[in-house]
């Protein structure tokens, strides 16, 4: 008996071991993972993509700095200047801004204070611009003079200064890098009315009169030496100070020079006044130039004075510049034709533009392709675009001189030559007499004696 238990105990001994190797066998133990061949996941590649949300556009406001003149000697020319800027950046934003490629939306505030005309107190205020008010990019103040005193502060605060109303050429000749002018330079300004005097009277005697200031001099600086190139003789030259008001002794000269033509000026203030005592004292000149007045709209309130009176003007409507010239000089256009910007700027304001109106709004119109070029507001981005421009626009060419002697400075835009003249009706109205080819008018030379 004791055999057979033992028996039994033997063989249920022997089963459960060879269950057990069985067992075994059919659940392996799995190696450790190697470091470098991680066991997949297989759960999140077969999930579907979910579609992702495209980022909001972010955007900025770049801040652009600048003083006008509510007050003082340039106060007329300045608020047309301010004017057509206000009108670009009122434009720009009210579209939406400027679009990055990055999605950033770009618009534009405008931080300015009133200058009274006043050098020192540009300076202040352009440093206020840029150390108070983060300005980011600045407009010239209207005038050489005053943007001469503001060039120094954008220099030396490293600032991109978009240059308009200020055609002296000298800050651009002085190692500035920042500086970026819009109007052709004062020693071009009368080169078109010499031009034209060549073909209606190359016997012509020369006064050479004008306002003892840093604009007015560099255009004379450029005027004399091609008078004398294209054999005019200058019989008279003087300046006179900007707040001359009595122009009596500066007449009595130019009598007696025998001058039978003036050219000269300077901006409006001493301008009207000047033409309206040539005027009356009925001095009998063949023809008359003047800078920066006779291009205003508000010259014919000198009445007849105002007759004959010519001027070198940056820009007319009637001798626009269209997509059609830049496509025949192989140039890219860029942004409103001159009628829809006269017609934006006439519909906010109920005036007809000036060249100082087309001045503020191309500027803005400089800067916004820059920015748009860059495809960025980086401050060095935007000076690399503006250095690479080469454009036309309604108000003509604008590119930049890039050589260390005179960076900055407008090379590709010409001045035409303007004239008050009477229509059927007898009213005073501006006509374009001189490149011939875009002229709308024949000069009225000599001027009808009062």
């Amino acid at each position: 008996m004791k055999r057979s238990v033992f028996s039994i105990f033997t063989v249920l001994v022997l089963a459960g071991l060879i269950l057990s190797a069985c067992g075994s066998s059919a659940t392996p133990t799995q190696e450790p993972a190697a470091p470098v061949a991680p066991a997949p996941t297989d759960a999140p590649a077969e999930q579907p993509a979910q579609p992702t949300e495209p980022p909001a556009p972010v955007e900025k406001t770049v801040i652009i700095g600048f003083t006008s003149s509510l007050t003082g000697a340039q106060e007329v020319s300045s608020k047309r200047q301010v004017a057509g800027f206000n009108l670009w950046m009122n434009q720009v934003n009210e579209a939406g801004g400027i679009q990055l490629s990055d999605g950033t939306v770009v618009k534009f505030e405008a931080h300015t204070y009133d200058d009274e005309s006043n050098k020192e107190r540009v300076q202040e205020l352009y440093t206020r611009l840029i150390t108070e008010d983060d300005a980011d990019f600045l407009i010239s103040p209207y005038s050489s003079g005053l943007t001469a005193a503001a060039s120094i502060i954008a220099e030396q605060n490293g600032k991109v200064m978009i240059t308009a109303g200020a055609a002296e050429d000298d800050a651009y000749k002085t190692g500035n890098t920042s500086l970026f002018q819009l109007y052709t330079p004062g020693s071009l300004y009368l080169i078109s009315t010499v031009d034209m005097l060549k073909t209606l009277d190359p016997e012509a005697k020369v006064a050479v009169v004008h306002e003892n200031d840093k604009f007015s001099t560099a255009v004379v600086e450029g005027l004399k030496p091609y008078l004398e190139s294209q054999g005019f003789e200058i019989v008279l030259e003087e300046g006179y100070a900007s707040e001359t008001t009595d122009f009596g002794p500066v007449i009595n000269k130019i009598v007696a020079s025998g001058a039978t033509v003036l050219l000269g000026g300077g901006h409006y203030p001493d301008g009207s006044t000047f033409a309206r005592q040539l005027y009356e004292r009925k001095v009998g000149l063949k023809f008359i130039s003047l800078l920066v007045a006779p291009a205003d709209s508000k010259f014919p309130e000198l009445g007849d004075a105002a007759l004959g009176v010519a001027t070198s003007s940056q820009w007319e409507l009637a001798a626009t510049h269209t997509p059609e010239e830049a496509a025949a000089l192989g140039k890219e256009w860029f942004g409103p034709t001159g009628e829809e910007f006269a017609a934006a700027y006439e519909a906010v304001t109920g005036d007809k533009p000036t060249y100082h109106v087309a001045g503020g709004y191309a500027a803005g119109l400089v800067l916004q392709k820059a920015i748009q070029d860059a495809d960025s507001i980086d401050p060095e981005k935007v000076k690399a675009a503006l250095e690479a421009m080469d454009i036309f626009t309604f108000y003509g060419g604008i590119k930049f001189d890039t050589s260390p002697e005179a960076h900055g400075l407008q090379i590709g835009h010409a001045m035409v030559v303007a004239q008050w003249q009477k229509n059927e009706a007898g009213e005073l109205v501006r006509k374009v007499i001189w490149p011939a080819d875009v002229a709308n008018a024949d000069p009225l030379y000599p001027i009808p004696a009062p």
